[in-house]
């Protein structure tokens, strides 16, 4: 945990941005896999993590925003546990480390919401994203579990967001924790030759790296040959002895801040023409995308900028044509950059993700946009210092999408459909980053990791 008055600092501006009334941020339990006793890997709430939360199951916490006080609720372990797992810290050992005001027993927590529900007290708590959190918000708050997402607090929810959005020193400092494991991963990738290998092979390599780190994934692995499916996972086939392989990875530091970066390898040890001129397009949106990165610029522009980089190169190799301004504003790019640029980083991969992306990656200002490819954009807002995002071009070739705006004639003055048949199962590519937003600039964080063509190709070797 980081020193206490950080999160009494953190939780008395929570106080003072939220309404009146309480705030309830609950913590995870235990999930079991298959029997009461044998459970997942625990891994707590980020909000909860966030304002003082011990990274420990079966707690919650309760911030009164009148008083700026705060209480931390859980139970002490039973003599049971204790012959079964050994002795553990008691609350109040967590409830001091976190500069709570006092804890109290789990069995408290019902009397205390209902006295305030009795005082019409607002009660302000954050949208679920599990089943056990609904069913908990039901039974404390009386309200049906079909009720409980609606009456999450707007309040809460964008006093949440201003926090977290702004990186603090030492949070920085974690997530470049968690990328210097990401280059102990890559290195594990590049440390046999990649063809004929399983692709879980490789994962395994990269699950010692983060064992011995005393970490952890901070996503599922995608290690696939299948670029063009943008989630592919880990699939069960050996790698051939030619092709590309899509290589996007997270792991958590300490304190839980993720990382997230993705690289794009030649199995057969070096690119050929064709593979190096379109990794040369995406690598030059990717650096294009960071120079422009400052703040007050809005994301969505940026994002906009890298897909013109993309066109551009396209139209060099072939693949589009027409003018790159007019292409890009009828959304043709999207067809081999169907996703968004990137997205916010910091306790989890999708920074807030659970919150709502609307919530966290737009504001006002600006709104998701509707278009095939930008919809999928998660962050179109203008940028902060202390904001970290990920900047994730890329270029893919799905013969499903392919052949759907095919058969729709879509985009056909900006596409060369002819010539995109000899591209068919080349996959995809995508090269991916974490990047600070200072005063002034945008600062790739962590260890330098290959991401030229000679650099990638040498790691090979």
């Amino acid at each position: 945990m980081f020193p206490k008055e950080v999160y009494r600092t953190r939780r008395a501006r929570l106080a003072q941005q939220v309404p009146s009334g309480l705030v309830f941020l609950p913590g995870h339990p235990a999930s079991p896999i298959n029997f009461a006793d044998n459970v997942y890997p625990f891994r707590q709430d980020s909000t909860f993590l966030y304002f003082g939360g011990p990274d420990v199951p079966g707690l919650a916490m309760l911030v009164d925003c009148d008083a700026n006080r705060s209480l931390l609720f859980g139970r002490e372990a039973d003599e049971d546990e204790v012959l079964w797992c050994g002795p553990s810290p008691p609350l109040e050992h967590w409830a001091q480390k976190a500069a709570f005001d006092g804890c109290r027993p789990l069995a408290d927590l019902e009397a205390q919401l209902q006295t305030a529900r009795r005082q019409g007290r607002s009660i302000h708590y954050l949208p679920p994203y599990r089943a056990d959190q609904v069913l908990l918000f039901s039974r404390l708050l009386e309200i049906s579990p079909d009720q409980v997402a609606p009456q999450a607090s707007s309040d809460l929810i964008r006093a949440v967001v201003a926090q977290r959005s702004v990186k603090s020193d030492q949070e920085i400092a974690e997530i470049e924790i968690a990328l210097g494991i990401c280059r102990g991963m890559y290195q594990a990738v590049t440390a046999a030759p990649l063809g004929s290998q399983a692709p879980m092979e490789i994962v395994g390599r990269m699950a010692a790296v983060v064992a011995s780190r005393e970490s952890r994934f901070a996503f599922a692995p995608i290690v696939t040959q299948h670029g063009d499916i943008l989630h592919g996972g880990v699939g069960p086939e050996l790698l051939g002895d030619d092709g590309l392989l899509i290589v996007d990875i997270g792991a958590e530091s300490p304190r839980g801040y993720a990382s997230d970066m993705t690289r794009t390898l030649p199995i057969r040890g070096h690119f050929d023409t064709r593979q190096r001129e379109l990794y040369e397009i995406v690598l030059k949106a990717q650096k294009t995308a960071i120079a422009a990165i400052a703040p007050g610029k809005r994301f969505l522009d940026i994002h906009l900028l890298a897909a013109e980089v993309i066109c551009h190169g396209l139209q060099e190799v072939g693949l589009m044509q027409g003018a790159v301004d007019e292409a890009v504003a009828e959304g043709a790019h999207a067809l081999f950059f169907p996703h968004g640029l990137g997205h916010m980083l910091g306790l989890d991969a999708h920074d807030m993700e659970a919150l709502g992306e609307d919530r966290v990656g737009y504001d006002d200002d600006t709104r998701r946009p509707a278009q095939f490819g930008l919809a999928a954009l998660r962050m179109g807002r203008k940028l902060a210092p202390g904001f970290v995002v990920t900047v994730e071009p890329g270029i893919y070739f799905n013969a499903r999408l392919i052949a759907r705006w095919r058969s729709e004639g879509r985009a056909e003055a900006f596409i060369n459909y002819e010539k995109l048949a000899a591209y068919e199962g080349l996959g995809g590519i995508r090269i991916e980053d974490d990047i600070l937003v200072t005063e002034s600039a945008g600062r790739v964080l962590g260890p330098t990791i290959p991401k030229s063509v000679a650099t990638v190709e040498a790691s090979l070797k």
